[in-house]
């Protein structure tokens, strides 16, 4: 499950791959419903979908008349959830065309929900919440990493994720849903997206809903974010592209590409702090990554995880093991998909150092995790030099 189950998240613009397997119908003993792990934080975790449209950009598919439309999601601390549903990992329809595409036989209705409740009270305790963008892989969805979207959101921080219309799964209010296509979507169309995010973030802090439909916003929403303290973080592609948004963007202060293959190749020096999760795009292996390394000129970090893949880092980490119990797949099979990294082991790395990150760039509480490698997480290696 799998988003990274896709090899088009190998690549900048790759057509699927994994689809059409002969996997097993679910077995009888199988779990009641997919599950992701509880985030860590201290807050509870509120969520609200948005129905974006950049008037700026015109939809290229459309055709005259039609603006770049877009799916996103704000995630956040909240308050007073108890009577509130919990947020489902992906929209019904959405979730349906995924499941069919990437030939997994399991029942949407088992699709995991997540820590989020839909509209829940934001909960405020004085201070703006600084605000961290999420772009995904390509050919993947804006819920592929919700383990670190709401564990960053327990931990007091607002996450805006966003689905990149026409390389994605995505499915709007009217019931239309889109998957990943033949219209070309590069990077910079990623990072074109995430700077409309950032307009709409600073509409938000005004107290203005960004949202096309009149959404009515959770209560506390408005007014609720900080547009001075914004980072961002992704996936393969979305990683290259939080590099170009903080290339050509200044509302970004800190960067975190997971396993990004920072392609087209990246010359421009960054003077913010960056850090990168590598796993199969390292700075050995691919010389557009080698590259943009030296280009950091501010704050920079490389880690690995021994065991890692490209698809280790992410919900299928924890979901592709509960799929394959259902499905009868081999450990081979799994292992093939999410790498040989233990699951609990990447589930506490995501949580821990994306954390560890935004902590100490966006609210300057230092910690020790980044400082060196750690008996706690001793799978992490660090390379910090020029030599990888």
């Amino acid at each position: 499950m799998l988003g990274a189950a896709l090899t088009a998240g190998l690549a900048t613009a790759a057509p699927l791959g994994v689809a059409s397997r002969a996997w097993a119908a679910p077995t009888t003993s199988s779990p009641a419903q997919l599950t992701l792990p509880a985030p860590t934080g201290p807050h509870l975790v509120g969520t609200v979908p948005l129905h974006l449209v950049d008037t700026s950009r015109p939809d290229p598919v459309t055709g005259p008349g039609h603006h770049r439309e877009l799916m996103a999601s704000v995630w956040y601390p909240a308050r007073r959830t108890e009577d509130l549903p919990h947020a489902p990992w992906m929209a019904d329809g959405a979730l349906r065309a995924f499941l069919t595409d990437v030939g997994f036989p399991i029942d949407p209705a088992l699709g995991p929900l997540t820590a989020g409740r839909i509209g829940a009270p934001v909960h405020r305790t004085g201070d703006r919440l600084p605000v961290i963008l999420y772009s995904h892989g390509s050919g993947s969805h804006r819920s592929d990493h919700t383990i670190m979207v709401q564990e960053l959101a327990s931990h007091g921080y607002a996450v805006v994720t966003v689905d990149h219309t026409y390389d994605t799964f995505t499915e709007f209010p009217d019931g239309r849903v889109l998957t990943p296509g033949d219209v070309p979507m590069f990077p910079k169309d990623y990072a074109a997206d995430l700077r409309f995010l950032l307009d709409c973030v600073e509409e938000l802090a005004a107290g203005r809903n960004p949202d096309v439909d009149g959404k009515p916003l959770p209560p506390g929403l408005l007014g609720a974010l900080d547009p001075r303290c914004i980072g961002a973080f992704g996936w393969s592609k979305g990683g290259t592209a939080t590099a170009l948004t903080m290339l050509a963007d200044r509302r970004v202060r800190a960067g975190l590409g997971i396993d990004g293959p920072m392609q087209p190749t990246i010359t421009a020096n960054l003077d913010r702090p960056f850090m990168m999760m590598s796993a199969v795009f390292t700075r050995a292996a691919m010389p557009d990554v080698a590259t943009f390394w030296t280009h950091l000129r501010g704050w920079r970090l490389d880690i690995q995880a021994d065991g890692a893949i490209h698809q280790s880092y992410g919900d299928n980490a924890t979901l592709v093991p509960q799929a394959g119990r259902m499905l009868g797949m081999t450990d081979q099979q799994v292992q093939d998909m999410i790498g040989t990294l233990v699951p609990a082991r990447s589930v506490r790395i995501q949580q821990a150092y994306p954390l560890a990150f935004f902590d100490l760039h966006l609210r300057h509480r230092r910690g020790h995790l980044l400082d060196g490698p750690s008996a706690a997480f001793p799978e992490v290696r660090f390379f910090r030099g020029d030599t990888p």
